[in-house]
């Protein structure tokens, strides 16, 4: 399987590597924002979705833009300048109800449109389950395809901030994974965010796309201006190894990249995949990589038991049982609400992932 490159992983800025919200001003972090997209330079991440909005309601009348608080940019800027451009009948704040979001963007996307709805923390998306799972996964297929709602695209901040406790905090995309007529994407990087965004929104099936919220100021690369799309359900292995295969997504990639540059100092070679689709995923990538390695390491955010590592564990094992030189090995959060204090505690940080990957490794 030849290395596939749709970008390079992140640049970091503020090397201290806390997780903090922005504590810059709403107006100097849209004035940096315009700067940037005008000049071409490097973006952050929560600059690289505003590109993608722009790009999707200019390029189709039918897109529409709304959620809680979207109007005036949104708690963290990425519908800056929208509702100014395109105006309030296309960007539009709705109001403080999860489950009307969704309904309304099912309903509108059904009517043909391109229904961009907005949850503001990931944690909330829950009042908005039944639509998600029951109406909009399901739509086409109660319908004998006469009828959709593909058109339809959730946007949700997810996962760990430094300080978010067990209402800011989680990451949900395990629950939305068991739900078949559905999509689930969860970019890395600016440029991913960018061009997976824009494929989403043009997706004739409805897609979930979680972002993590504390890359949106703290991943920068370059990005490009114009108009791209990236494939879904297509893995990108961002580092090539030949001991070990790691497989993540989103903000967990920073993470595991570190542990696979320790790992190499001690002499371990890592294959590094960005899963970036988690539905439906990229089977045969990680499965080409597991039968050259031998060996496989799953890292993510939510809670060990029933997380989606679990499914990727289940398939490469019934895929590649003959060729496995040690048990799956998993690397997530605890089985505990998600904690405050003790959040250091919790996460799966780069020396869990390493000494994982050594114990796999000399298994």
């Amino acid at each position: 399987m030849g290395l596939r490159r749709f970008g390079r992983l992140v640049k970091w800025v503020g090397g201290n590597g806390r997780r903090p919200f922005s504590t810059s001003s709403s107006s100097s972090c849209d004035e940096m924002m315009v700067q940037q997209i005008a000049s071409g330079k490097s973006l952050n991440l929560y600059s690289a979705i505003n590109q993608a909005l722009h790009i999707a309601l200019e390029t189709d009348p039918r897109a529409y833009v709304f959620g809680e608080d979207v109007s005036f940019g949104g708690v963290f800027r990425c519908t800056t300048g929208l509702a100014d451009r395109f105006g309030k009948q296309r960007v539009f704040n709705t109001p403080l109800c999860e489950q009307g979001i969704v309904g309304f963007g099912i309903g509108l996307a059904a009517m043909g449109n391109r229904a961009v709805a907005e949850i503001q923390f990931a944690d909330y998306i829950f009042p908005a389950f039944d639509q998600i799972v029951n109406e909009a996964a399901k739509f086409r297929y109660r319908s004998g395809n006469q009828f959709n709602c593909g058109g339809l695209t959730i946007r949700s901040p997810y996962g760990a901030v430094g300080h978010g406790g067990h209402y800011h905090s989680q990451s949900p995309e395990a629950f939305f994974c068991h739900a078949p007529g559905i999509k689930v994407v969860i970019p890395r990087s600016p440029r991913q965010a960018k061009g997976l965004l824009l494929s989403c929104i043009r997706d004739p099936n409805p897609v979930v796309f979680f972002e993590p919220k504390w890359l949106y100021r703290l991943s920068v690369e370059e990005v490009p201006e114009h108009d791209y799309m990236l494939p879904l359900s297509e893995a990108e292995i961002i580092r090539e190894g030949n001991d070990i295969t790691l497989v993540g997504w989103g903000a967990q990639l920073s993470i595991m990249e570190h542990a696979c540059k320790d790992a190499e100092k001690e002499g371990i070679s890592c294959e590094l995949i960005d899963l970036q689709t988690l539905l439906p995923w990229d089977k045969d990538t990680v499965e080409a990589s597991v039968r050259k390695t031998g060996r496989l390491l799953i890292s993510h955010e939510a809670p060990v038991t029933g997380g989606f590592g679990a499914e990727i564990s289940a398939s490469i094992v019934e895929r590649c049982f003959l060729r496995l030189e040690a048990p799956v090995a998993r690397v997530c959060g605890l089985d505990t609400p998600f904690p405050l204090v003790f959040e250091p505690f919790y996460m799966p940080n780069k020396n869990k992932i390493l000494d994982a990957i050594k114990s796999t490794v000399n298994y």
